[in-house]
């Protein structure tokens, strides 16, 4: 059972997907705005937060980005049939993943499984291995750069630490969807671009010159400091 936090404006949507969570086994809160949403999260961290992108008041985008400054909540995001170009931005402002509408709260949920388990990282298997000026705890799951913490949401860190796993190795944006997201090839390779985009802001002095991830042009990216 995942503490779920709900935000959506719209009464009918918000009461239905919070009955068929609820029915899942998760313990769900709800908010219909972003600054109840904002004010929930705060007083009582979920586990998850499920949010939509058109929200009155505070968007979502901006709900987003300030749950991302508060600490590495998972996001899952709701967006509107054929709104490519929110889908983008909400995987810009640090959504881990995203569920068009109308969906079952049955789809929800394995969306949610499969993002929390995600969450936990792989594993302690390597301990600390330093590329350049970052540092990479797998056992900690944390991520250094010249000794300062770097605030990584999940998938954030998940796409670092299976970049670096190999450096000097070319990975398809395909690998990457299926290794870090766990989806399939029939799913969207956005999610890969937009999450490479967020962890270069992050992690490169200059993220239009980058120097852990290249773009290998064709084929997908790979990780190893110049």
């Amino acid at each position: 059972m995942a503490r779920v936090l709900l935000i959506e404006d719209d009464d009918s949507v918000r009461e239905a997907l919070a009955l068929g969570l609820r029915r899942q086994g998760h313990e769900v809160r709800a908010a219909a705005s972003g600054e109840e949403g904002l004010e929930r999260a705060h007083a009582e961290p979920p586990d998850l937060v499920v949010l939509d992108l058109m929200l009155p008041g505070i968007d979502g985008f901006e709900v987003c980005r300030r749950l991302r400054r508060a600490g590495p909540v998972p996001v899952i995001m709701l967006t509107a049939r054929g709104d490519d170009v929110d889908t983008v931005l909400g995987l810009e402002a640090g959504a881990d993943d995203y569920v068009v509408k109308p969906t079952q709260s049955r789809v929800l949920d394995a969306r949610i499984r499969a993002v929390l388990r995600r969450a936990g990282g792989p594993g302690p298997e390597a301990e600390r291995e330093a590329h350049g000026d970052l540092v990479l705890d797998r056992a900690a799951l944390t991520v250094t750069k010249r000794g300062v913490p770097l605030p990584l949401a999940p998938s954030e860190l998940r796409l670092l630490l299976e970049l670096a796993a190999a450096p000097g190795r070319v990975f398809s944006r395909e690998q990457l969807l299926e290794s870090v997201w766990g989806l399939g090839r029939q799913d969207d390779i956005r999610l890969v671009d937009a999450g490479v985009n967020r962890l270069r802001v992050k992690i490169e002095d200059n993220p239009s010159e980058p120097r852990y991830i290249q773009t290998v042009r064709g084929f997908g990216y790979r990780f190893g400091p110049l």
